[in-house]
């Protein structure tokens, strides 16, 4: 073999990249260990995370319930609930089923050791999972729906309706967390190749802490219904994974070339950036 033409051809298809990866936790370092895989330099950056809801109590009531066995379903809409259970050191019993609403709750359940018996096949949303939850359950069951204090009950009231008793309680409100001043830097300067984006929330983040993203900065979204909440938030979505999970955004960043760097940039204008490859040495 050539060595010299071998040195030439990327290892890894992430080679070069910095990406943001916008939450911690176990599922954010799960993120970043498949972003090194690639050859990337992952960036933790928490975006967001969940503050206290206003009514603790039925929130305790409703997880004590929930480890007696009170509930033949646990829905989980999102990774934030999924670090609500987490820090609540919620306990599952074998008796009660999770859904997930799509492959990145379903990862996040994973990371923190709880199983999942059920993700959407095709519509990775609150009603997808209804939709789904329905077909499989015909006759009445006890359903715990934990959410965010600004869900809209999507999910509640379709199982309702279908006649299943439902418990919907509030588990946290989501606030924004500023990064640090080293890494608001390595955004503006363009330093960061790429920005995952995985919600509606963390869309609203990148939004309102980077409101002037260099042009050569791609906005990554975690499915098509993340990118319609990104440009409902105010981002230019460059990247759109297929299906709603972590390798499938990996590897729709990965048929990108590594945008060109410099210290300059033009704010980010609405138009899908021209990417320029590195020249090669």
């Amino acid at each position: 073999m050539n060595t010299a033409a071998a040195s030439h051809q990327p290892v890894k298809p992430l080679t070069g990249w910095r990406v943001l990866v916008p939450r911690g936790g176990p599922w954010g370092d799960g993120v970043a260990a498949n972003l090194r895989r690639q050859g990337a330099t992952p960036v933790i950056a928490p975006l967001i995370n969940f503050a206290p809801t206003n009514d603790q109590a039925t929130l305790d009531q409703a997880l004590a319930d929930l480890a007696a066995g009170a509930f033949d379903w646990l829905t989980v809409t999102s990774a934030t609930t999924v670090d609500v259970l987490y820090a609540y050191r919620a306990v599952v019993p074998p008796t009660t089923k999770v859904a997930a609403v799509g492959e990145t709750t379903a990862a996040a359940l994973l990371a923190v050791g709880y199983r999942v018996d059920l993700v959407p096949e095709r519509d990775n949303s609150a009603a997808g999972m209804a939709e789904q939850l329905i077909g499989l359950e015909p006759e009445a069951r006890d359903i715990l729906t934990l959410r965010s204090e600004i869900a809209k009950p999507v999910l509640t009231r379709m199982l309702t309706d279908a006649g299943h008793r439902v418990r919907s309680v509030v588990a946290y409100r989501t606030v924004g967390v500023p990064v640090t001043e080293r890494i608001a830097e390595d955004v503006h300067s363009g330093r960061i190749n790429a920005i995952l984006v995985t919600s509606g929330s963390v869309a609203q983040q990148v939004h309102e802490q980077f409101p002037e993203l260099p042009e050569t900065t791609l906005v990554a979204a975690i499915g098509p219904r993340t990118a319609k909440d990104a440009r409902r938030a105010g981002l230019d979505v460059d990247i759109v994974a297929e299906a709603q999970t972590v390798d499938a955004l990996i590897d729709a960043v990965a048929k990108f070339p590594l945008p060109h760097s410099s210290d300059e940039f033009a704010p980010k204008t609405g138009v899908l950036p021209q990417l320029h490859v590195k020249p090669q040495a």
